[in-house]
This record gives C-alpha cells, sequence and structure tokens, in this order.
C-alpha cells in the first residue's frame, strides 16, 4: 500500500515502522532527522517531486510517501470476547471508513465489522484514518445478520443508530455491546432495527435531517464509553 502526507506517514514511522517497506523524500529534511531514518530497518528514498506526484496521481504527498505492508484482516470470531464492537452495515465511502476508524481506535472500540461489501481497498481507509488502521481490529463479513446473531449468542447489547430512536444520553450502556452504523444514504435496513436491543439517535438541538455518518458514528461511540 502507498501512504502518502506527512501526519499518516509519521505515525507509522514512530508506531510501525516494521510495516514500512521503503520510505520515499520528495523534500529536503535535517541531517539529524535523515540520519534517524537511516538508522531504521527500510529503505529510504530520494526521489524527484514529479516522481512523487506521479505515484500518488498529483494528491498532496507533502513531500513524503511510503510503501507499506497490506493490511491483514482479522477473523470476526476473534471480536466475540471482546466489549466494545462497531458494526458497519453497507458503507462504502472509504473516507467516511478511515474517518470512523481513527475516531473508533480514539473513543476505545476494540474491533471493527465491515459486512455487506465483497471488498474493501484499504489503501485509502489506510491513509484517512492516519495510520489507525494498523492499531485497530478489522474484520470483513458479507452478512450482517450472522454478525448481529454471533454478537448476541455471545452476550453483546446490540444498539443501532436511527433517527427514530432513544436520546443516547437517556440510554444505560451496558459493558458488552455493539454499535451499529447503516450506510451514507439509506441508513438501517427495517429488518437491521428489528434485530436491535436497542435504537438510539443524536438529539437535535435545530431541525435538521441527519449528520454524516463518520460525525454520528463519533458522537455515539463517544457516549457509548464506559
Amino acid at each position: 500500500m502507498l501512504i502518502y502526507a506527512k501526519q499518516p506517514v509519521q505515525y507509522i514511522i514512530k508506531n510501525y515502522p516494521n510495516k514500512i517497506r521503503t520510505l520515499y523524500l520528495a523534500k529536503d529534511v535535517d541531517k539529524k532527522e535523515y540520519s534517524e531514518l537511516m538508522k531504521m530497518n527500510f529503505e529510504v528514498k530520494r526521489i524527484p517531486a514529479d516522481a512523487a506526484g506521479k505515484m500518488c496521481k498529483n494528491a498532496n504527498h507533502q513531500g513524503i510517501l511510503a510503501e507499506v505492508d497490506d493490511y491483514e484482516l482479522h477473523p470476526f470470531n476473534s471480536f466475540l470476547d471482546k466489549d466494545f464492537v462497531l458494526v458497519l452495515s453497507g458503507l462504502t465511502d472509504v473516507g467516511n471508513i478511515g474517518a470512523i476508524v481513527r475516531t473508533a481506535y480514539a473513543l476505545g472500540v476494540e474491533a471493527i465489522v465491515a459486512c455487506g461489501i465483497k471488498k474493501l481497498n484499504f489503501e485509502p481507509v489506510m491513509r484517512t484514518s492516519t495510520g489507525a488502521l494498523f492499531d485497530m481490529p478489522f474484520a470483513l463479513q458479507h452478512n450482517i445478520h450472522d454478525v448481529m446473531n454471533d454478537l448476541k449468542t455471545s452476550g453483546f447489547c446490540i444498539y443501532g443508530a436511527d433517527m427514530g430512536g432513544t436520546d443516547i444520553r437517556d440510554v444505560k450502556i451496558k459493558q458488552k455491546r455493539a454499535l451499529v452504523l447503516g450506510n451514507e444514504g439509506e441508513g438501517l435496513t427495517s429488518r437491521i432495527v428489528s434485530k436491535l436491543d436497542e435504537v438510539v439517535s443524536i438529539q437535535m438541538s435545530h431541525d435538521f435531517d441527519s449528520l454524516n455518518v463518520s460525525v454520528a458514528g463519533a458522537i455515539l461511540m463517544d457516549r457509548m464509553r464506559i
């Protein structure tokens, strides 16, 4: 995977240097920083700015890029002994997913399972998560109903986000919990909602239809911390 821009690359250098295969520098760095990079167990290459632009299709690389190991998916059944799991139902926007991963890691979610999609391009998810994807166990499971059944039989209380739900501030959150977020356009299907233990929502101060799924997810995850 190709990761670029200062914040995600520096996060990976600091926390997962063993995941880096090659670091590309398309800018000058001070001698001390360059010396430290050369001591690490990955190749460092200086490249022209136009070559860096071609590598990332002219995105804003900020002069630093890294070729890193592919993300390895985790088995969903390894999540069943955790306390706080996030379930994504049919989300496809990699920007939203990356933002959710970053927030979930910051707010104590222990694992994420994405349902309803066969494949996911983890390269932009890694970039948008600013490298936090390497910290977060992530699984892909096609059938969300099987996932919900497995979570329930493992003792999880399953909460789902829907505008008609109870204000999250009024809900007593259980220790072993899963939060289900619906996709960007449709939200959660009525069949999924019928299987939830608790439907929750965010009380708006003004008359407004909805929030972006990554923003709504961040508010709900924060309110569900124990």
